[in-house]
């Protein structure tokens, strides 16, 4: 997993943080944007807390914890919890997400 959570990091590098190493909130806020298939010069603070759920949601999607539901009028998706997230140590949470995010780029054929 690690080779290819550092596959992933490196995409990003190269693609959007100008070399540095991004954190998750900044890979959950474009895939959430990816997601919404949209891009503005600038989103407001609620937006972005919102890209990032969408991201979460979609992620976690495959795993059952989450369902879409539709997509709203203004375009934006809507997921439905299915179940909670068991409760897990920030560092099972972490790896859960970057795997997650490497199931996600696998089948975005971005790796």
């Amino acid at each position: 997993m690690e080779e290819q959570w550092n596959k992933v990091l490196n995409f990003f590098k190269q693609n959007f943080t100008d070399g540095e190493e991004p954190e998750m909130d900044v890979i959950l806020f474009l895939i959430g944007i990816q997601e919404l298939g949209k891009v503005k010069k600038q989103y407001s603070k609620d937006e972005k807390v919102n890209l990032m759920h969408i991201a979460t949601c979609k992620l976690l999607e495959p795993y059952g914890y989450y369902q879409f539901e539709k997509i709203d009028a203004e375009g934006w998706p809507h997921y439905k919890k299915i179940k909670n997230i068991p409760v897990k140590s920030p560092k099972d949470q972490k790896k859960l997400m970057q795997q997650a995010i490497i199931n996600y780029f696998k089948k975005q054929n971005l790796f």
